[in-house]
Formats: structure tokens, sequence, C-alpha cells
């Protein structure tokens, strides 16, 4: 279970996304599997897809990426960067495409390039669980930025993009 609060972002270990890039189609005719951002600053996660499910969880940070696995009317079911999976309705989401740098590591920072090159000169360097805005992938390499940075960085280090995945 993911839960963020004031402005830091509490996440327990995470594992990168292993799940295939989208080749089945939801009820709302739009790919699934497929990443979105919470567009919210809270947003319920409940048990079940309605309003009278429990609430098992509560993000607390707009922008956050989440994978979309399924749809039932104008519920979605989503699993966060942990795996933990809940419903949401939808219009607490967004086509945004944002990720989570590294979500899996407590200690590996991700360079962030001036290009998409390995020997790229860096322009900082990125400590796991950072929020960015994703700009565009390429299936290699993305262009992120947030408030006062962008760069590139291997699109392998994210979560919140598949592994081969274009994003324009």
């Amino acid at each position: 279970m993911a839960l963020a609060f004031g402005m830091g972002l509490a996440i327990i270990s995470a594992l990168p996304s292993t799940a295939a890039e989208p080749v089945e189609t939801g009820p709302s005719g739009l790919p699934l599997p497929r990443f979105v951002s919470l567009s919210a600053g809270t947003v319920n996660v409940r048990v079940g897809p309605g309003p009278s499910y429990k609430i098992k969880w509560i993000f607390n940070k707009r922008g956050l990426p989440v994978e979309i696995v399924r749809e039932y009317g104008n519920w979605r079911r989503v699993r966060d960067s942990e795996g933990e999976e809940g419903w949401i309705h939808r219009s607490l989401l967004s086509g945004k495409r944002t990720a989570l740098v590294a979500p899996w590591s407590d200690t590996e920072t991700v360079p962030l390039l001036r290009e998409p090159s390995p020997s790229a000169d860096p322009v900082a360097y990125l400590q796991p669980f950072v929020l960015a805005d994703v700009k565009r992938c390429d299936g290699a390499w993305c262009a992120i930025e947030g408030a006062n940075w962008q760069g590139m960085v291997p699109q392998r280090t994210l979560w919140g993009v598949y592994p081969s995945e274009t994003v324009d």
C-alpha cells in the first residue's frame, strides 16, 4: 500500500512493473493495462468498484502514476508502484503521464543526463521516488522534468512507463 502525506511520499519497497505492453482493450475502448496519473490531491482507493465499498487506502499526492489493470463502469482497478491494487473512480484519474524514479530502491540514484547517452554529462542525480512528468519516451530513453529540472534517463529506471513503450 502506498500512502502519501504532507510534502513527502512514503512508499515501501517496490519492484519495477513487469507487465507487458497493453494487448487488451477495456470497456472504455482504451488499452489495458495502461499508465495514468492521479488528477486530485486526495484520492480514496476502495476495495470494490463503487462508493459503498470500504476505503482501502488514501493517496495524498496529485500526479502519482498508477497502472489501470481493469475497468468496471466508471471505476478503474489500479495498481501502484508497490503492486497493491484497488478501485478509483475515473474522474480522479488523468491521462497525463508521470513516473517515479527507481521506487524499487532505497539507495539507487539515477543520473539525469543532458542527452540520451550513457556518456552524456549528468545535470543532476535523482533520488528514488522522485516524481517526474514524462515528456516523451522512445523505448530506451525518456525525457522527464520537474519544477526546476529536466533531462534524460534510461526508460528502465522509471515506474510509470512500460519497458519498450513509446510516449509522445
